[in-house]
């Protein structure tokens, strides 16, 4: 993560980049996710559809791509340590999500792959941080 994280500090530095305001690029994550998003506008395809259609995965990818340096611009600029709040939120949410319980309630076959428990423990989540 840290040689990707001096990879994006890099190539925003060599481009006078690197005084970027942070508003700035969450709402290019935000206008990069939006186009990511179009790829699945009109359409809900499962999984293994999705992996199958080469040009459709293609654009999803340089899409992602965009999301995901924009991200890591954000985190490198703020100087934040990307693994550590990566590996820090991914535990909360072990925790809020047990894995046991998600997995012994999710819908195999749901096409929003969340299970009425998920919604339930995420409305309490929300209703508590109040």
């Amino acid at each position: 993560m840290r040689e990707l994280e001096k990879t994006i500090h890099k190539y925003l530095k060599e481009r006078g980049w690197d005084h970027l305001l942070p508003g700035d690029i969450a709402k290019s994550i935000m206008i990069e996710g939006a186009e990511l998003l179009e790829h699945f506008q009109w359409e809900n395809l499962p999984l293994e559809k999705v992996r199958k259609n080469k040009e459709k995965l293609e654009e999803i990818g340089k899409e992602l791509a965009d999301v995901l340096i924009y991200a890591l611009e954000l985190s490198v600029l703020l100087k934040l340590n990307t693994k550590k709040i990566i590996k820090d939120k991914l535990a909360h949410a072990a925790k809020k999500y047990p894995a046991h319980l998600m997995k012994k309630n999710a819908k195999k076959k749901s096409g929003s792959g969340r299970d009425p428990l998920y919604w339930k423990i995420k409305k309490e989540h929300r209703t508590n941080k109040k």
